[in-house]
């Protein structure tokens, strides 16, 4: 009973909200609700935000208060543009027909590469020469404050991260999230926001959020867009894409495809000391991958206020890797060569995710109330079948084992959203349901022999049920934002071949709040707090082992429990351009990778551990400067200090650091009228510590030009990454018995040759909406 009343009073206002929303119809002379009308927000020639109408109606959200310019635009209506202060009523905008067919509207306020905003920072993709010429994925690690570890994990300003795509998660993570990103070029994308604290109506999970927005098309007719790009480094690599969308009367159809081949490299070298030997491997992996990426939407506009709507996503990965691993065995002192084993290994990996989905929208009173319903289900798949063949110089008799392995996930999902008005309060109020089972199946042959008690069938099962509510308001120089969510989850994993059941309950309240203080047009002040559940990937708890030597494996845990994030944030920010942030952010009973190494049985092993508390707590300064007006420089740098405490094998540990990163964007116009401009980015990250661990220092330049071509129909990238080649992951490991480093390089010296191209009518955006399956997709891998 206390549960549901604890429910209960999360529909109830709790906080008030960190910005005001600008809402409004546009209608032509007859009174009919225009959609498609482009409707732009800027304050002294610089772009704020923008929107596209849906059904007539359109939302800003998140605008501080202040004076700002209007501006509505659509094909074959006149121009409309208004001066206005917010906060503001709702507002109803007249467009007049232009009977002259109006050939294109300038709106001369350009959005910057990298905008920061109350609750996010936004990388501009579309802007950008250097991320827009290549993948998906390369973009994501060029975003301010985003960081990939040797693993594949992401972080963004040193916090875990769930990635999204328009608004809802992915299905993948890992080197599954890695290579569907691969194979969808960026320039299928217009931005990548970067949420530190994201509000209740964000899934609690995840310390942070990145969501990726696609190009979205505009008006009425039809549109196609077509982009290819060609990646060479050590190998060559391609992709391409193909963007549609028809609307005609009540129906909207649209869709894209995206096909992405990928032939790269990775380096890994090994030192180990196990006191009475030390040894060396090198493990050099070719790895070639397809991938498929697809959606097909419709949208039926039942009323003028309603649309039902389905969806559909999918996307096929297939490759193989290729491994070449010789070992050299030395003495302790190593001074004398043992012996040596050389490793081959192939692994044929393949995947695929779909999502089908069914949606409902509801607008009631010019827009001010609106309700959302969606239902998935998404199945998930994925496999490897991996040979190991190894030789030891010391022994006649090769170690032969063959390791199959699949993995299926079921998601089923059910939201609602709900939101409103109160006098001068905007409310939103949600629900969720999700059921989550995976059933994972490992096999062990070892010289054609099946070894049963060294393979396991395992099943994993969650269900989740979760309220949300949101208030919003403005108190003269005040603004105020605040939500609360409460989750309920339910889990079960269970060894079938082991007979091992972890079974788990837990309910939770997770709070933010925004609070944001106008000291005047120059001057003003930032407050945020937020609580979060990081709750591990599915394949982190699956005990399956996979081997890249006799000796050398990674296995899953099932006993892995989720983190808890506390992140408070304080912010001072001076005429839009200029920002100081102060942050604290402490993760309770932490998972991460931890290295393990057996001294007696010479094995090495990666593996998932919850450990203690890391504490994060640093200062950063983010500025734009406008030198010239065909020079732009954006810079993001901080300091920050790292506590590590943990109980952790047979002692404990407790270590912290202090250490910094800075981040330099240029962007120069060099020829305005024909579209052609430069851009340099330089990176770097100072040594820190996770954990046991203790990284070096990382650094990247990368440089890129661009063209405008065929009437400006067409546009040609030329895109250079790494060009020292020395994005490089070293890490040393010094803990009891523990004594060891490794090298990890992926390849990231590439040159990149890019062409995209416009054909058609504009047309209408297709609606952008989130979906039912949202956090646990991401976890899926």
């Amino acid at each position: 009973m206390k549960q549901i009343h604890i429910l209960l009073l999360t529909l109830l206002p709790l906080f008030a909200v960190a910005q005001s929303n600008i809402s409004g119809t546009v209608t032509d002379a007859e009174g009919h609700l225009l959609d498609g009308v482009t409707i732009t927000l800027s304050q002294q020639n610089k772009y704020i935000a923008t929107a596209i109408t849906d059904l007539g109606h359109f939302t800003l959200k998140g605008i501080a208060k202040g004076n700002y310019t209007l501006a509505a635009m659509s094909m074959g209506y006149q121009s409309y543009m208004k001066e206005l202060a917010v906060p503001t009523d709702s507002i109803s905008i007249l467009l007049q027909a232009d009977h002259k067919q109006l050939q294109g509207i300038t709106v001369s306020a350009a959005k910057p590469v990298i905008e920061r905003k109350t609750d996010r920072v936004v990388f501009n993709v579309e802007n950008s020469i250097i991320a827009n010429g290549g993948t998906s994925w390369e973009a994501l690690t060029k975003a301010p404050g985003v960081s990939v570890n040797s693993d594949n994990s992401i972080s963004a300003y040193r916090k875990g991260v769930e990635v999204y795509m328009d608004g809802k998660p992915l299905h993948l993570s890992g080197d599954d999230l890695v290579s569907y990103l691969q194979g969808l070029p960026s320039s299928m994308v217009t931005r990548i926001e970067v949420l530190t604290n994201p509000p209740a109506s964000f899934e609690a999970q995840g310390g942070s959020i990145i969501n990726i927005v696609t190009k979205k098309v505009k008006k009425q007719g039809l549109n196609v867009a077509f982009n290819g790009n060609y990646i060479q480094g050590i190998y060559s690599s391609y992709n391409g894409s193909a963007t549609f969308n028809y609307r005609q009367d009540k129906v909207n159809v649209y869709g894209n495809y995206g096909y992405g081949h990928k032939h790269t490299y990775m380096d890994n070298r090994t030192n180990i000391n196990f006191g009475d030997s030390y040894w060396e491997t090198n493990d050099h992996n070719v790895l070639n991958s397809n991938s498929h990426n697809y959606r097909l939407g419709v949208d039926y506009q039942l009323a003028d206020n309603q649309i039902l709507g389905v969806l559909f996503t999918g996307n096929n990965r297939a490759g193989h890797s290729d491994g070449d691993i010789p070992t050299r065995i030395l003495s302790a002192d190593k001074s004398n060569l043992d012996s040596t084993l050389q490793t081959n290994s192939t692994d044929k990996k393949g995947g695929s995710g779909y999502t089908y989905n069914i949606n409902y929208s509801l607008k009631l009173d010019s827009g001010k109330r609106s309700v959302n319903l969606d239902l998935d289900y998404a199945p998930y798949e994925t496999s490897s079948y991996a040979h190991i063949n190894s030789t030891s110089s010391s022994s006649a008799n090769d170690y032969r084992i063959y390791t199959p392995t699949t993995q299926h996930i079921d998601i089923f999902s059910g939201k609602a959203d709900y939101t409103y008005s109160l006098g001068k309060w905007n409310m939103s109020s949600g629900f969720k349901y999700s059921s989550i089972k995976s059933d994972n199946l490992f096999t062990f042959i070892q010289s054609d022999v099946l070894m049963p008690d060294k393979s396991n069938h395992f099943e994993y099962t969650e269900n989740t049920t979760a309220l949300y509510t949101n208030i919003s308001g403005t108190f003269n120089k005040l603004t105020v934002q605040g939500g609360l969510r409460a989750e309920n989850t339910n889990t079960r994993g269970y060894s079938i071949t082991l007979d091992s059941l972890n079974k788990r309950s837990y309910f939770k309240l997770f709070p933010t709040v925004f609070l944001q203080y106008k000291i005047n047009d120059n001057n003003q002040l930032q407050l945020t707090y937020g609580y979060r559940i990081d709750r591990p990937e599915y394949a982190r708890m699956n005990p399956a082992r996979h081997y890249s030597s006799p000796y050398n494996y990674y296995v899953g845990n099932p006993s892995l429990q989720p983190a808890f994030v506390h992140n408070v944030e304080v912010g001072y920010t001076y005429k839009e351009n200029y920002t100081l942030t102060a942050n604290y952010t402490s993760t309770s009973n932490i998972f991460t990778n931890v290295t393990v190494q057996d001294n007696n049985t010479k094995n090495y092993y990666i593996t998932h551990q919850n450990l203690g508390l890391s504490v994060n707590a640093g200062l950063r300064i983010a500025a734009a400067f406008h030198p010239t007006s065909w020079w732009d420089i954006n810079v993001d740098a901080g300091g920050y200090y790292t506590k590590e405490k943990s109980a952790y094998l047979q002692s404990h540990y407790n270590f912290s650091t202090f250490s910094y990163d800075g981040r330099l964007n240029q962007s120069f116009t060099i020829n305005k009228k024909k579209g052609i401009a430069a851009e340099v980015t330089a990176q770097y990250i100072g040594p820190g510590i996770q954990n046991i661990y203790r990284f070096e220092s990382l650094s990247e330049i990368d440089l890129g030009v661009k063209a405008n071509v065929l009437k400006g129909k067409g546009t040609v990238r030329l895109t250079a990454n790494d060009i020292f080649n020395a994005f490089t992951y070293r890490v040393n490991i010094n803990y009891l018995d523990q004594q060891s480093s490794f090298y990890h390089k992926n390849e990231s010296r590439l040159m990149t040759l890019s062409f995209s191209y416009r054909m058609g009518k504009d047309i209408k955006a297709a609606r952008s909406r989130k979906t039912a399956s949202e956090e646990e997709k991401q976890r899926a891998q």
